[in-house]
């Protein structure tokens, strides 16, 4: 009776087929539906091992049990496991528990993008999935809901690459041994370079914001201008917001004018050179009690800074500096300060190899973006930085002209 509830009943004499091994059996799969239904038999350590194959209505013959039988009797022979032996593979959601623990640390910023990717993209959607029950299909479609929702190719791309690298990591830990189904899929084209750099003028107006208190009616400088100080230092030395951060006293050298970066994106040191007024602020922070390995710049309570401040795109959006501006590659952000950075080189004629230097490119060819500076607007700069009488803003490395 409980047979028949399930819908079929298997408990009926097996019948030998022409083929060693391969029986046959009457069922009913569906009620009230004959049918026929395949079995094998095999040796296993001795042990006879009985297994269902399939159902005739299924498409399932004595051949193709036949065929079956062959591969399990080869794959013992072997020292292989057998299908149903097979460990099934673990979730997601195991994988990343491991993943981000490893991430905090052995990666920069300790894996702070990449558990947020995670949480806002990939958890509520795979973790309960199997490893091998994520197919590029599944990516697939992740992509166009994704770009649907209005996420940038860039974000679609980090989170494709994101699984990507723990798919490797499962490899290389020997938590799978399955495929790698970011490899079928094609990564969205990116198109996110900006060119949009600040004017003298722009730098000057948005440092001296940066420098005031914009609470007040009547400005008044800051008891500890942080913000205005961490802008003037990527200003000036091309610097990524993580890498000031991440500054020590000991990366200061006034002797040589030279500032290590280390921990930097492509996980080299680079050493920027000193303008005045990055040396003169310097200077001022630096007092000759701080220990070696003290931060230079520190949030609010002594800590390591893990964000630039909402302060900073606030003093935008009241200079205007992004007024009428909807393309997001063009609006200024932090980031910009580097872009700047980069671009005022271009226009006083610094070759492009230096420029990729200064700003620790992998390649020359991430600073050839540049090049179109050059040549049509160096004149007019020089002529323009020359006229400046504040020389606040003018990147002039120690030594040079």
């Amino acid at each position: 009776m409980a047979a028949k509830k399930r819908g079929y009943s298997e408990r009926t004499k097996r019948h030998r087929t022409q083929f060693e091994g391969v029986y046959q059996r009457s069922a009913e799969r569906v009620v009230g539906t004959p049918d026929i239904v395949f079995d094998i038999s095999y040796k296993q350590d001795g042990k006879k091992i009985w297994e269902k194959i399939g159902w005739k209505s299924q498409g399932y013959s004595s051949e193709l049990a036949r065929r079956i039988r062959n591969e399990r009797i080869i794959a013992l022979q072997h020292g292989e496991d057998l299908p149903q032996q097979k460990k099934k593979a673990i979730t997601f959601q195991v994988l990343a528990e491991k993943y981000l623990a490893w991430a905090s640390e052995n990666k920069n910023r300790k894996g702070i993008e990449d558990k947020s990717r995670y949480e806002n993209h990939l958890k509520d959607r795979f973790d309960d999935k199997r490893l091998d029950e994520i197919s590029p299909f599944d990516l697939e479609r992740m992509k166009s809901e994704m770009t649907q929702a209005g996420l940038t190719p860039k974000t679609v791309s980090h989170c494709l690459g994101l699984l990507r690298a723990m798919f490797n990591r499962a490899a290389d830990w020997d938590m799978y041994a399955g495929p790698n189904p970011v490899k079928r899929v094609k990564m969205p084209t990116v198109r996110n370079a900006r060119d949009r750099f600040l004017s003298i003028e722009e730098a000057d107006r948005l440092l001296t914001e940066l420098e005031q208190n914009p609470r007040t009616k009547t400005p008044k400088k800051l008891d500890d201008p942080r913000l205005h100080d961490i802008a003037l230092f990527s200003l000036h030395t091309g610097a990524r917001a993580s890498e000031i951060f991440n500054l020590r006293v000991q990366d200061v050298d006034f002797k040589n004018g030279l500032v290590a970066l280390r921990d930097t994106k492509n996980k080299d040191t680079r050493y920027a050179p000193m303008t005045e007024p990055v040396r003169g602020m310097l200077k001022r922070r630096m007092l000759p009690a701080q220990a070696p390995d003290a931060f230079i710049f520190t949030d609010s309570s002594g800590g390591k800074i893990k964000e630039v401040s909402n302060a900073f795109q606030r003093a935008v959006e009241r200079l205007g500096l992004n007024d009428g501006t909807k393309d997001a590659r063009q609006r200024v952000v932090f980031h910009t300060l580097r872009h700047t950075f980069a671009s005022w080189l271009a226009i006083q004629g610094t070759p492009i190899y230096t420029i990729a230097k200064l700003m620790g490119h992998r390649s020359i060819s991430m600073s050839e973006r540049y090049a179109h500076l050059s040549p049509d607007h160096k004149r007019d700069a020089v002529a323009a930085l020359a006229a400046l009488g504040d020389q606040k803003t003018i990147i002039e490395i120690e030594g040079r002209t």
